[in-house]
Formats: structure tokens, sequence, C-alpha cells
């Protein structure tokens, strides 16, 4: 009995079987992949959006100690013999202050100067500073957290995150590229059974549009 008129061939329904297996994998895969940072940037694009509603009482914390003779001296040692402003911090400096008043300076760039030595360690949802006295060898640290909400904020604008967390963005970015796009392709390949899909498809790409020429300025 020959084919009926209008059916799919045989060929045509393998390819759109094909096509669906491989569309449907990368899609869930790629909603694995990036489930979380899209949770995470969805949740912290509501706070950002909100943030002038949200408040939050910064809190201050400081840590004072006096640096052992002899380690003062290398230091002074170091900025006469280098006279370098943007010298890094000798490896047993590094380490007394992590052991001592549990401060990790890790890559941050100290400004030296005749008197003193200042370091700038922002990080997320807060900031820091410390300063260390080359003539009396006084070290003041200051702490300022201003919260969770602050902290995730931070984590979606990736301020002062490091480059793991930068590379995290761009892979959550890729798998949600893959997922979108998947996903529009499996709405196309189900469009014929679904009448509300390219209505919908075109009111998620007209409104947005609408709105940013209409209400920004």
């Amino acid at each position: 009995m020959s084919q009926a008129l209008g059916a799919p061939s045989s060929r045509a329904q393998q390819s759109r079987a094909f096509w669906l297996k491989h569309l449907h994998q990368w899609h869930w895969i790629s909603a694995a992949l990036c489930m979380a940072g899209m949770l995470l940037f969805s949740f912290t694009g509501f706070t950002l959006n909100h943030a002038s509603a949200i408040s939050a009482a910064p809190e201050v914390i400081t840590r004072e100690a006096q640096l052992p003779e002899g380690l003062l001296e290398q230091l002074q040692m170091q900025w006469e013999d280098e006279m370098d402003e943007a010298a890094a911090l000798p490896a047993d400096m590094a380490r007394w202050l992590q052991q001592e008043m549990s401060i990790q300076v890790g890559t941050a760039t100290p400004e030296w100067s005749d008197d003193e030595i200042y370091l700038s360690l922002p990080r997320p949802g807060g900031d820091a500073w410390l300063n260390i006295d080359l003539v009396e060898g006084a070290a003041t640290y200051e702490l300022t957290d201003r919260g969770w909400v602050s902290y995730l904020n931070d984590l979606h604008k990736g301020r002062n995150t490091g480059a793991g967390w930068s590379l995290f963005i761009d892979l959550v970015a890729l798998a949600a590229i893959v997922f979108s796009i998947t996903g529009l392709l499996l709405l196309k390949m189900h469009a014929t059974n679904r009448a509300a899909t390219w209505p919908l498809v075109g009111l998620g790409l007209v409104a947005p549009l609408l709105l940013a020429l209409l209400f920004i300025h």
C-alpha cells in the first residue's frame, strides 16, 4: 500500500527523532549545569533591582597588633633598598599577618611610603584595609561587612571575586545560552501541536523591547 498523502516519511521521522533526542539531551545537561547559577543570578537580580528598599547596617571589625622587631626591621630595610612603591610584602610578613591577625593578603598590591604600608583589601559584601606603621610597627586592620545580601549582590556583579568566580560566571552564561537555544529549537519542533508557542515567544521578545523604548530614557 502506498504511503498516505501528507504522512511523514520514514527518513523524516528518523531525522526528527534524532534531533529530538540530542536537543533534549543538551537541554537537560545545560539546565543541570547552570541551574544553581541561574537561581543565584535571578535572586540577586531581584535584590539589585530593589537595593534601595533592602537596608543593612554595616558591621565594622577592627584588629590591631604590634609587629615583632625583626619583622619591622625587615620591612624598613626592604623599603630603603628597593624604594618601590608597589613592592610585594615579604613572605614572612604575609605569614605573620595570617597567623596573628587572620588576614590573607593574597595578591593585593601594597602602597609603600616612608612611614607606612597601606593595603586595600576589598571583598564581596564589604571592604577592608590594612595599615602598617613603618616607624612604630603598629598594624591596624579594619573590615566592613555589609551583610549576606550585599555579598550575593557582589557575586552577581563579579565584584572583587577573583578569577575563579569570573570563570564560573562565564561557564554559567555559556550553559544558559545552550539551554535557551535548545529550548527554542524544541519549541519549534513541538509548535505544530501547541498553538500558543509562537505568540508566547513573540511576547517574550517584544515585551522587553517595548519596555525599553517606552520607559527608559
